[in-house]
């Protein structure tokens, strides 16, 4: 394990994202259970190929994941994961049945894209829940993966999930107030993702509409750095709250199936494969020792700890874009 800092001389290197560009490529992958996944690939048809695994569960691809990559080295695929995004059905018609829509499922389409795009082997770039679903999909098909680059790195353990919806509130506590006081009194002091998972499944459009507010407001409440900054746009948009609402509360409270431990315990797969864990010192939902667990049990990955940034900031950006302009001519 390598252990650096955010803070360095970036001279000659990008600095910023780059600019805004359309896909070149797009399409809709049949993943079978009823799914269709969509996709769509940027930049140079004859550069390095990338996968770019989205954050949530659930949130879906923007723009915006498309310039973290230098257009004219990279091949840049992008996927919404099951029914987010603009991958069908959606999670916010509650008709969608979301059985077949586990981190499982989510690895089989990754590689079933791979295939279909003729690629032999990618880099694997993920930021938060991505990063979590990146790893297992490393250790799953290592042959796969040239290198892998994760910010705010997650595990989504039961620990880590615990503390995401319960222990954080210490922190924020008119935030957690509200959002414990979003769920029926009888179960505000038992297990909070499993009462807005059950509130989720509720036939009343009026229930599941204000649960998806009240889990939105807290999940952005806990990724500022100051209670001035701006609230996430995308929470604006009704459709978005309830399919993200929906899925996240479905994986979180499955623990993402996925045994306790697993990440480490198979981290050695990923021997021989570069990597850049890269995450924010002041990342009070996801506290910097599930990224320093991981870079102790890989030997093969850099640790950067960006120390003035959250679950995202500039330092994050540069420390991230740094690495994979690096990884652009392996």
């Amino acid at each position: 394990m390598a252990v650096g800092t955010a803070d360095v001389d970036v001279s000659g290197r990008p600095s910023t994202v780059f600019p805004e560009i359309e896909p070149y490529d797009t399409g809709m992958l049949d993943v079978g259970d009823g799914n269709l996944v969509y996709w769509e690939a940027c930049g140079n048809p004859d550069g390095k190929p990338v996968v770019v695994l989205h954050g949530g569960p659930g949130s879906g691809c923007t723009p915006m994941h498309r310039r973290w990559f230098d257009p004219a080295k990279y091949r840049i695929v992008l996927f919404d994961q099951r029914n987010a995004g603009r991958s069908a059905p959606h999670a916010s018609d509650p008709a969608t049945d979301l059985t077949a829509n586990t981190t499982q499922h989510l690895i089989a389409d990754i590689e079933r894209l791979r295939v279909h795009l003729g690629i032999e082997r990618w880099l694997v770039w993920g930021n938060s829940w991505g990063s979590t679903l990146a790893l297992v999909y490393a250790e799953t098909f290592p042959e796969r993966v040239s290198e892998v680059v994760l910010l705010a790195v997650t595990n989504t353990s039961r620990r880590s999930i615990d503390w995401l919806y319960h222990g954080i509130g210490q922190f924020f506590p008119a935030a957690w107030e509200r959002f414990r006081h979003g769920v029926p009194e009888d179960q505000r002091d038992g297990d909070l993702v499993a009462a807005y998972y059950q509130l989720m499944q509720n036939p009343d459009l009026t229930v599941r509409e204000l649960a998806a507010s009240r889990w939105c407001e807290w999940e952005d409440a806990v990724v500022k750095l100051s209670p001035d900054d701006p609230p996430n746009p995308r929470y604006d948009d009704p459709r978005f709250r309830m399919a993200f609402t929906r899925i996240v509360t479905h994986y979180f409270h499955h623990a993402a199936w996925l045994d306790d431990g697993m990440l480490l315990r198979d981290a050695g797969r990923l021997a021989g494969i570069p990597g850049a864990l890269i995450h924010g010192f002041l990342d009070l939902g996801g506290p910097v020792y599930v990224a320093w667990e991981l870079a102790s049990a890989w030997p093969d990955a850099e640790l950067i700890v960006c120390g003035r940034a959250g679950h995202f900031g500039p330092e994050m950006t540069e420390a991230g874009l740094r690495a994979i302009d690096r990884f652009a001519d392996y």
